[in-house]
């Protein structure tokens, strides 16, 4: 599917979320049947591996280095599914909630406090849940709230035009609440190994047309976007078996870091932590204004792309900015967050 084509189905299925449509399918029943066939098999695997379907929990402080600086901690808060949560990996530090707070502790330097209520197995329709927990607290707004969320829908056949209206209303109270907001869009389904060709490639087009029309939604409400697609790109397709975890199904530690070296930068400019320079369309990187279905298609056609708003309308409707910005070095914490032992911080969840 060419990116022309691709932007016109995501605003297709964005139209039908903000307008109550529900009809707008991703691919033919009978292929999304076969597609879902195989990745029950693969999801099998995720009782069966190592990690035993238990995420362990990151919550707490980073950067206590930063505690003398005498700014007050800036706020993260982890929302969406198992990949938010961290399902696959053993260790905290491992988790792409606790890899971003320590990195946006190093480019702040301010300590970071992390809070994380996605949960493995969740659906668009549970973000309604857990941006209540964010926002029902008596703890302040979160300054940034990064939502990882779509692969269930595609697996479990929620219609497009309904996840991303979950999406979008979750960015809307998100924002309206003060927090900054990026989405990690659907990854791609067509990396999953035990998924065969042709149907890896179904299962990838399927997952692209979501991220895209995730882009528009998120975007037309105030939120950034980074294209998860698989996660690592090209060095995903030369090494995908140290990069995926034990279950074949998420993310290995390597792949968390990876995903997390992508969004961190846009994070960060969320907070105005990066250069003023850096926010300049790179004419080099093919960066620049466009429709925001266009930067919506090519956003999740390339990995870790990220897109957010520009001008409200123009010709085609509203114009977003691309970016594709270079990745930002992560290291894990030297020491977990707490004194806890991890073995009792972990909780159990619903494997995806």
């Amino acid at each position: 599917m060419t990116n022309m084509s691709r932007a016109r189905v995501a605003r297709r299925i964005a139209a039908g979320a903000a307008y109550g449509g529900g009809g707008v399918g991703l691919v033919g029943a009978a292929a999304v049947g076969l597609v879902l066939a195989e990745v029950r098999m693969a999801r099998t695997a995720v009782h069966n591996g190592n990690s035993g379907g238990r995420v362990p929990t990151a919550d707490g402080r980073y950067g206590v280095g930063y505690d003398a600086c005498g700014e007050p901690p800036i706020r993260l808060t982890m929302l969406g599914d198992s990949t938010a949560a961290g399902q696959g990996v053993h260790r905290a530090a491992q988790t792409p909630g606790a890899l971003l707070a320590s990195g946006l502790a190093a480019v702040a330097e301010r300590p970071v406090e992390l809070s994380n209520v996605a949960l493995p197995g969740a659906q668009s329709d549970d973000l309604d849940r857990q941006v209540a927990l964010v926002l029902g607290t008596a703890s302040p707004v979160p300054d940034v709230c990064v939502i990882m969320i779509g692969a269930n829908d595609v697996t479990r056949r929620m219609p497009p035009t309904r996840s991303v209206r979950h999406l979008a209303a979750a960015v809307r109270r998100l924002r309206t609440a003060g927090a900054e907001v990026v989405v990690g869009t659907c990854p791609d389904l067509g990396t999953i190994e035990p998924v065969r060709q042709p149907l890896r490639w179904l299962a990838r087009r399927a997952s692209r047309q979501l991220a895209a029309a995730q882009t528009i939604g998120t975007v037309e409400q105030g939120g950034r976007t980074v294209s998860l697609g698989d996660l690592l790109g090209p060095e995903f397709a030369a090494n995908p078996r140290e990069l995926f975890g034990p279950d074949n199904f998420h993310p290995s530690a390597e792949g968390y870091a990876t995903a997390a070296m992508a969004v961190l930068p846009t994070v960060c400019a969320a907070l105005g932590l990066w250069p003023a320079e850096e926010e300049r369309p790179d004419v080099t990187r093919r960066e620049g204004f466009l429709p925001v279905a266009r930067a919506a298609a090519e956003a999740a056609a390339e990995p870790g792309t990220e897109v957010t708003a520009a001008m409200p309308t123009g010709p085609r409707g509203p114009w977003a900015l691309l970016k594709r910005r270079r990745r930002q070095h992560v290291e894990p914490p030297a020491l977990p967050p707490d004194p806890a032992s991890e073995e009792t911080r972990s909780r159990a969840g619903t494997a995806e």
